[in-house]
């Protein structure tokens, strides 16, 4: 048994050292530009949609992913080995130790950061899709054709493993980054949703991660009950991060810290220190 007890002064040290975050935003909102907000030296940003040229001035390293078994391969370096894995399967030992040794530079890098910038869920959910359709659990054993159903579940289960894997990469706050869509129902009622493949993994993305944030256009406003803000995404020139579940303006968000405010300045290096501060 490898059950180990865990003293509050642990407890506050691990807190203080990393979370897990996942912000939503229309598309040009701004979701990479939060990048250059956060320390360059520090961080990793890993690159789904070939969509730096907003922040081709940074001066933090990336690594461009096009395959979804390259973001499986990413993800091992970065979580290390899962002790519960299939020996044989993803993240096991096998795994770890096979790409440490094939890439020992790269895993050299990766120590030597503590914030992982993930852009975006969004294709990352894209090229999980890709790769599930050509798996055989995507065709039917009894017509042999292919098998959407069985495309979804694979899709679902990798992408909330990948996840899990991340959130628990010791040392490391990770942010998923993704795409938020407007949507407009029957009775002409607005809702907004993470635009991810597969409906399972974006239903349990929230539980997954500490925080839910939507990034928006907000203008000042005198409104108590709005936090000093009214939500403009079409007109307004003020880019907030909504941060409180249950907020005036009906968008996605959550907050286990207990520190935030309806809405915060969307600077993630002095959201962080809000967040992981122990006092």
């Amino acid at each position: 048994m490898s059950l180990k007890i865990i003293t509050a002064d642990e407890r506050l040290s691990g807190a203080s050292a990393k979370t897990t975050m996942a912000i939503f935003g229309p598309t040009g909102a701004g979701k990479t530009s939060l990048l250059k907000t956060l320390p360059p030296t520090e961080t990793l940003c890993l690159d789904f949609e070939a969509g730096m040229k907003s922040v081709q001035d940074w001066k933090g390293e990336s690594i461009s992913i096009r395959a979804f078994t390259d973001a499986i391969d990413i993800a091992c370096l970065i979580g290390g080995v899962n002790p519960a894995a299939d020996p044989n399967g993803f993240y096991s030992e096998g795994h770890y130790q096979h790409l440490s040794q094939t890439y020992p530079e790269m895993v050299q890098m990766i120590n030597d950061k503590r914030i992982i910038f993930v852009d975006s869920i969004t294709d990352l959910t894209r090229q999980a899709m890709a790769w599930a359709k050509t798996q055989p659990q995507a065709v039917s054993e009894k017509t042999g054709k292919p098998d959407i159903r069985g495309a979804y579940g694979l899709l679902a289960s990798e992408v909330i493993g990948l996840l899990k894997h991340l959130q628990h990469a010791p040392g490391k706050t990770v942010i998923f980054v993704g795409i938020l869509e407007k949507i407009v129902d029957e009775f002409n009622r607005t809702n907004w949703q993470p635009q991810m493949e597969g409906g399972k993994a974006a239903r349990e993305l929230p539980g997954i991660v500490d925080q839910v944030l939507t990034l928006s256009l907000f203008a000042p406003d005198d409104t108590e009950n709005q936090g000093g803000w009214r939500h403009d995404p079409e007109k307004a020139q003020e880019r907030r991060l909504v941060c409180q579940s249950g907020n005036p303006f009906g968008l996605p968000a959550k907050d286990r810290s207990g520190r935030l405010d309806i809405t915060e300045p969307a600077d993630l290096g002095a959201f962080l220190s809000k967040i992981n501060s122990t006092k």
